[in-house]
């Protein structure tokens, strides 16, 4: 997973609330078994509508609600796999905001006039670090939990984080009773 500081650029609008994973990424598309190849398929059928238009920027701006519906993990791959490092939005689905930060996609959450106000700008600086976001014309802070703000800007996902502990975990391995057929000798 690659560490994040600072996420600039332009921004994405996708004016929606309530965008449930199934509108991410429908479900005829989950056969994959690898984390990538998802992007083209990011909202499939809003995707056909006449005047749709989603471009591949670093930041999407869209509604309350984002990532509600199935827990399916293959939402944050397709956001990721399209190129978007930074979602901002009114409120995120709890499980659907823990799949973002196990990949390294960052969700921030704003008041919706925050959210409006960097949709119109067309540009934002998102700073992890910092825990802002500044737009021409304003900024705004965000609350994040201090052990996933440590791993999004450390690159630590679930695996990095184990492998960090396995000198302990070796330590455990080699104390640990052994339980299994007990043989002797004749």
């Amino acid at each position: 997973m690659r560490a994040i500081e600072t996420i600039t650029g332009p921004v994405s609008v996708l004016g929606r609330d309530d965008v449930d994973t199934d509108q991410i990424i429908p479900k005829q598309f989950l056969k994959r078994v690898e984390r990538t190849g998802f992007g083209e398929f990011l909202f499939f059928d809003w995707a056909k509508e006449p005047g749709w238009e989603l471009p591949r920027n670093p930041i999407l701006v869209t509604g309350r609600n984002f990532g509600c519906g199935s827990s399916r993990e293959h939402a944050p791959w397709a956001l990721e796999d399209y190129g978007f490092q930074a979602i901002i939005a009114p409120s995120f689905a709890d499980i659907f905001r823990s799949n973002c930060t196990k990949i390294g996609l960052l969700p921030v959450e704003l008041p919706a006039s925050d959210c409006a106000a960097i949709a119109d700008a067309g540009e934002a600086q998102v700073d992890l670090a910092g825990q802002d976001v500044r737009w021409p014309g304003g900024s705004a802070h965000f609350e994040i939990d201090p052990e996933i703000k440590h791993r999004l800007l450390n690159g630590l996902d679930d695996i990095a984080l184990t492998l960090a502990e396995s000198e302990a975990i070796e330590a455990y391995e080699r104390t640990r009773e052994r339980s299994g057929p007990v043989t002797t000798a004749l």
